[in-house]
């Protein structure tokens, strides 16, 4: 059975970062990309947030430069998902794709989160093109336009705040007739001008021409279907961290993020460290996922030196 130093799970921002700073450690990383190669950063289009690049950089672009960059400090860069792991003693096993056994002396556990959708057909037809889980993203896209944002918890109604400095208005489809958000958070969409929301509907179908996102059809709890124009449709409905293969191991949240020690990345097992958005519900940018993948890379270092 094969024996890793550092093994590292998820092809995103936070897994290709800490292979760079693995591999300048001599940690001889092993990285496997997972099922979706550049992680949930390459649903999007062109990244205008991104340090370092003025005028925006593709995404594909951004994560296949990353890839080259950790292959050529060494990291061993594979195709393959994790799909069991015995996180009980030292060193750890882990099976890849089902059938390929390894065994491992630290594991990042860079798996990511996904957004929640919709379900909708045409909400996928017309994602990158007007559909966007992310507002931090891709508002800055919707500059003085109409945009739409789904979901009544903190997280929409932040969502919306953020929309609502650029669009030009902002609806929020609400299915009930209440937020769930905190106080605080509804006394501010209120205070909004730009904010109008748009109780007890549910989405029935994402309007576009065929290249972008014109309208939403929406049906209010009273069966009244009618449409409304806008530019962008944003979901805020919630995140799914990739974190269920190792929620009987290590401590996670109520919703399921892994949970990391204070400012380090370091989980509830020694030797198990996690980076990017399977451990954060708050930021899950790719600066952020970015920056945690060096603090797990430097953990699983110190922890190797120690032990």
């Amino acid at each position: 059975m094969e024996r890793i130093k550092c093994v590292i799970l998820g092809g995103g921002p936070a897994g290709f970062t800490a292979a760079i700073y693995a591999s300048r450690a001599n940690l001889s990383p092993v990285l496997y990309e997972g099922i979706q190669p550049g992680g949930q950063l390459t649903t999007t289009t062109v990244i205008e947030n991104f340090p370092g690049f003025p005028g925006g950089v593709d995404a594909n672009n951004l994560m296949d430069a990353m890839r080259e960059q950790a292959r050529s400090f060494g990291a061993d860069v594979r195709q393959g998902s994790v799909s069991a792991v015995d996180l009980g003693q030292r060193p750890f096993r882990l099976t890849i794709d089902g059938d390929t056994e390894i065994e491992a002396d630290t594991v990042i556990i860079a798996t990511g989160a996904s957004a929640r959708y919709l379900g909708l057909e045409s909400e996928q037809k017309y994602k990158g093109s007007g559909v966007s889980a992310c507002a931090t993203c891709d508002g800055f896209f919707f500059r003085k336009r109409t945009v739409a944002v789904v979901g009544g918890g903190d997280t929409a109604c932040e969502e919306a705040l953020y929309l609502a400095t650029l669009a030009k208005k902002v609806y929020m489809i609400v299915r009930r007739d209440v937020f769930r958000a905190s106080r605080i958070m509804q006394e501010k969409v209120f205070a909004k001008d730009n904010i109008e929301i748009l109780w007890n509907c549910n989405t029935q179908e994402v309007l576009g021409d065929g290249f972008g996102v014109t309208g939403a059809r929406l049906l209010r709890k009273d069966g009244t279907v009618f449409d409304i124009d806008i530019d962008g449709f944003f979901l805020a409905i919630g995140h799914t961290p990739a974190s269920e293969l190792f929620a009987p191991w290590l401590e996670t949240d109520e919703n399921g993020y892994i949970v990391t020690k204070a400012k380090s990345a370091c989980t509830s097992v020694p030797g198990v460290f996690a980076a990017g958005d399977v451990q954060d519900p708050r930021y899950r940018q790719a600066i952020t996922a970015a920056a945690s993948g060096c603090m797990a890379a430097r953990d699983a270092e110190r922890f190797l030196i120690e032990n």
